[in-house]
């Protein structure tokens, strides 16, 4: 009689904690989901077409739809810079996808391409009715990340183009070789160059009528860096830079064969590849890791240590995006990440000249912090830390080199606001800048004519039409001098007597300013006048190497194990680094580090 009621009140227990449990799981779960997916609702089922501004131009996109989901996203057009872009363009339509969410982290280095792209896709959206206020609903991924040991014979440690030099030359030499970059994509600030690469080329200059050699660059490198590089690198670099041209070559990479001065250079012995900026240079070795075997690439990984046993440096460790690195090389590890241009606290550190207000060149991820890792944890010597470059061709919005119109230093002009020459624009870089700093608002026009841009198609050196950039207001055109000064309000007068005595100056190939590098009058219209500003470009201190590139420790001995190429080192430049000397000295330095790395010297 006792036993039934007993059992029923169990039972009913029982049902009271499942319900409890079943409420609390049902919570829980919709929450977690919740938190990491904010879930379209009311979309009118179709496809879509949205357009946004990115970097260069507009991004459009088609997004499909349907009743609740976010199903497909494509990007239909687009102007972006190849490679510079193509990690945007790829992963936050993926991401938004996957997420169901506008709220998509953007992509380092492409920051103007990734809200163009998320912008393109929100008025897309909009035109599908969705809710966008909860789809821009943060979200939390809560990514578990895997530890996992790579082991190899060479670790590459930066992915721009003194790394991507040494992987591509280790492998050459017989080594399996790890590539391991923090940022998004490959290239570094090599993508970003005007790619201007310096050589004593007799192929290219002779017909040309220019007359160089191997010790006239030596002279010019050791001197325009104030007699400061290490001599033996500086023999190193000249001795090799037409050799690296025909190892690019071999590589499949083309240049032209016209030869020009590129800004700080000081002769005419800058080439200029075929494609663009320094996308020619980061293809070509990206096409010689796809077409090989041995090569491996992790980007979105940050080296965080570097691994040291009995004295030798085995690896590195670093965290990526899904997992957590231990890199072991066996035979060597090469340090390339470049410089710290981008690190303004570290800049005024070691430069308390260089404010904050001065913006740079460089790309987002140059910012030296594995250059102290590596003195700190491997006791690298650390050289000429002091010495950063600066540059008078910034654009006055955010100190990038696009949208500079000049060609070649010799047709080209400086003028200040008052509309009057300066200083030799065929100087050291370090020269001009300090010119320009003396000028009101530290501010100038650059001048050129038709023989810079023969038609409106023509491009600079960023891959910009000159038609392009008159448009777009970031250059401006006259058909006259008078017409060109009033565009940039400089009295015309001033202007039309400043160029008459340049012009008389490229008669008798001299002027006030000690400029020795002539070629064009300034007297072919239309016109042009771009807007140009001092920033950062260059550090030209760092690691200390060898010639043999093997880094070197506070008593001047070669660290067992560890090399470094790139403008993470430091000796070559001395206080000023030559206009066309960095994209030589990567091609250099990272081909010999990646060769001796395979070999394991000793």
């Amino acid at each position: 009689m006792l036993f039934f009621p007993y059992f029923i009140s169990i039972n009913f227990n029982y049902y009271i904690y499942f319900t409890i449990y079943f409420f609390i799981l049902k919570y829980v779960i919709s929450t977690l989901v919740l938190s990491n997916f904010s879930l379209a609702s009311n979309f009118k089922p179709g496809t879509y077409i949205g357009s946004a501004p990115g970097y260069k131009d507009n991004i459009q996109v088609e997004v499909k739809v349907n009743s609740d989901k976010i199903e497909g996203i494509k990007v239909i057009k687009h102007g972006e810079s190849p490679l510079i872009s193509d990690v945007a363009l790829q992963r936050i339509p993926a991401e938004v996808i996957e997420y169901q969410s506008l709220s998509i982290d953007e992509v380092a280095g492409a920051t103007a391409t990734s809200k163009g792209v998320i912008a393109a896709i929100t008025r897309a959206l909009r035109s599908a009715g969705g809710d966008l206020n909860s789809l821009r609903k943060k979200i939390q991924t809560n990514i578990v990340k895997e530890n996992k040991e790579y082991n190899v014979d060479v670790v590459v440690v930066g992915g721009g183009g003194a790394g991507l030099a040494a992987a591509v030359s280790a492998h050459q030499n017989g080594a399996s070789v790890l590539v391991l970059e923090k940022m998004p994509r490959l290239g570094g600030n090599t993508l970003i160059a005007g790619s201007a690469y310096n050589a004593v080329d007799p192929k290219r200059q002779k017909p040309l009528g220019i007359e160089d050699s191997i010790d006239l660059h030596y002279k010019h490198t050791y001197e325009g860096g104030d007699k400061l590089g290490k001599p033996v690198l500086i023999k190193t670099f000249v001795e090799n830079t037409y050799p690296g041209i025909e190892w690019l070559e071999s590589l499949g990479m083309e240049f032209k064969d016209d030869i020009f001065t590129v800004l700080g250079a000081l002769y005419p012995r800058s080439h200029k590849p075929v494609k663009p900026l320094g996308t020619g240079f980061i293809s070509t070795y990206e096409d010689y890791i796809s077409k090989n075997k041995g090569i491996t690439v992790l980007t979105d990984t940050k080296v965080e240590d570097i691994i040291v046993e009995n004295g030798r440096v085995i690896g590195v460790k670093g965290t990526g995006r899904k997992e957590n690195v231990i890199a072991k090389a066996k035979n060597g590890v090469v340090i390339s990440t470049g410089g710290f241009g981008a690190n303004i606290d570290l800049r005024q550190q070691y430069n308390n000249k260089l404010t904050k207000a001065i913006p740079t060149t460089n790309h987002p991820g140059a910012t030296g912090e594995v250059m102290l890792i590596t003195a700190d944890k491997a006791n690298a010597n650390l050289v000429g830390l002091e010495y950063v470059q600066l540059l008078p061709m910034g654009d006055p919005l955010n100190g990038s080199l696009s949208g500079n119109i000049e060609g070649s230093v010799e047709d080209r002009i400086f003028v200040n606001k008052s509309g009057k020459r300066f200083v030799a624009e065929d100087e050291r870089r370090d020269v001009m800048t300090n010119a320009l700093f003396k000028q009101e608002d530290a501010f100038m026009w650059t001048i050129v004519d038709t023989h810079t841009y023969p038609t409106e198609q023509n491009k600079n050196n960023f891959n910009e039409t000159i038609e392009d950039l008159v448009k777009k207001g970031r250059a401006f055109k006259g058909e006259t001098i008078e017409e060109l000064a009033t565009k940039i309000q400089i009295d015309p007068v001033v202007l039309k007597d400043t160029i008459d005595k340049f012009n008389i100056a490229v008669e008798n190939k001299t002027d006030e300013f000690g400029r020795k590098l002539f070629a064009n009058k300034l007297d072919a219209a239309p016109f042009y006048a771009g807007a140009r500003v001092p920033t950062v470009h260059h550090t030209m201190g760092g690691i200390e190497i060898n010639e043999k590139t093997q880094v070197l420790d506070k008593n001047g001995n070669p660290i067992p194990g560890l090399f470094a190429a790139g403008e993470v080192t430091g000796g070559l430049h001395g206080s000023n680094r030559l206009g066309g000397n960095a994209l030589a000295e990567i091609t250099v330095f990272g081909k010999i580090a990646g060769e001796n790395a395979a070999k394991e010297i000793k």
